[in-house]
């Protein structure tokens, strides 16, 4: 399936299904014809998968970097970009970005940055890195203080979605990507009992399409973007502080899906929905296996000071909430009452 990103000069096709990878070298001769080199960015684990065959048509060079959210730091975008120096890298070069979220996000910002701004095509291998972190051009790094904190905007040439890398992720990884799925679930108001009943493959067309109509629209984020980041507020705070403790603790999709479950919560605290959303929320969760509940240890005060320095926050609490007109950006949220339902939601552990 082909889904078209519509941003002018700056758009591209995410293609998704078996065997998209090798489209690569087609995408790199349209998309970037005076390339001569190409960086391949992934994760030491991944070189030896069986899909791992990857063929740029140009001079090719596999570079090797973290797995999972300990790649995402400015140490090792300085790295990167130290070794497409070592490369000879030039502007009509491009990187490639092979892997889950994590290492989209790390390339894609490296790649931002490198020379002022390089071409990036994203082959995400993860379920996370397909349904949402390698399409949409946002690009970054994680700060030991939050998430994401450091990053551009940076549109990748194409973006291929091969669901036959899927075939090979662990249990944990799958459910991390369900998490992102369930909250377009959610911003849909799609029917939790037909969860089941759908392929993997819809998972991802259904995510992939809705990101997709999402970006054109508002491409920087300065409106209906900011839906896309349901859950994230309170989700990006537990999994900080849960990679902290231990980086197998929570996986990102995990951490969101409790902040989704939160979010409801903070809604209908706030008056905004009635506890037939709440049960609505929980349900789509129970659906996809996902974790609904506040890990134990997990300070108030330290979740609610992560959540202030969230990149949407402008010097206060800021999260996306359903309400009466649907899902929307509300800003001021008074910082006891966050509290008080963080309190109350750890309770139902």
């Amino acid at each position: 399936m082909n889904i078209d990103v519509d941003l002018g000069v700056r758009g591209y096709r995410v293609v998704t299904g078996a065997d998209a990878r090798h489209g690569l070298s087609n995408l790199i001769a349209s998309r970037a014809p005076r390339a001569r080199a190409a960086a391949i960015v992934t994760a030491a684990g991944l070189v030896d998968r069986p899909w791992f065959d990857l063929e740029t048509g140009v001079e090719q060079h596999v570079v090797v970097v973290p797995d999972g959210e300990t790649a995402k730091t400015l140490a090792a975008v300085e790295y990167l970009c130290e070794r497409f120096v070592s490369l000879g890298l030039s502007r009509d070069d491009v990187v490639v970005g092979v892997g889950g979220g994590a290492v989209t996000d790390l390339a894609g910002f490296a790649a931002a940055v490198y020379l002022r701004g390089i071409g990036i095509v994203q082959v995400p291998t993860s379920l996370v890195g397909q349904v949402d972190a390698a399409i949409g051009g946002k690009t970054g790094v994680n700060l030991t203080v939050g998430k994401n904190l450091v990053g551009a905007f940076h549109q990748p040439l194409g973006v291929l979605c091969d669901t036959e890398t899927l075939e090979t992720l662990p249990g944990r990884e799958l459910l991390s990507g369900y998490g992102e799925v369930a909250k377009c679930w959610l911003l849909e108001r799609r029917d939790p009992a037909t969860v089941g009943a759908s392929s993997r493959e819809e998972f991802v067309a259904l995510a992939v399409g809705l990101k997709a109509a999402i970006v054109s629209a508002d491409e920087f984020e300065q409106g209906r973007r900011a839906l896309l980041n349901y859950g994230h507020t309170l989700g990006h705070a537990v999994e900080l502080l849960a990679l902290a403790r231990d980086p197998e603790e929570l996986r990102h999709g995990e951490s969101v899906a409790i902040g989704l479950a939160f979010a409801a919560r903070l809604a209908f605290a706030l008056g905004r929905v009635d506890a037939d959303v709440v049960r609505a929320h929980d349900a789509v969760l129970d659906a996809f296996g996902l974790p609904r509940h506040l890990p134990a240890g997990m300070a108030t005060g330290q979740l609610v000071a992560i959540m202030q320095r969230d990149k949407k926050a402008r010097h206060d609490l800021t999260f996306v909430l359903d309400g009466p007109v649907g899902f929307e950006v509300v800003t001021g949220i008074d910082t006891e009452v966050v509290a008080d339902v963080i309190e109350r939601f750890r309770g139902e552990s």
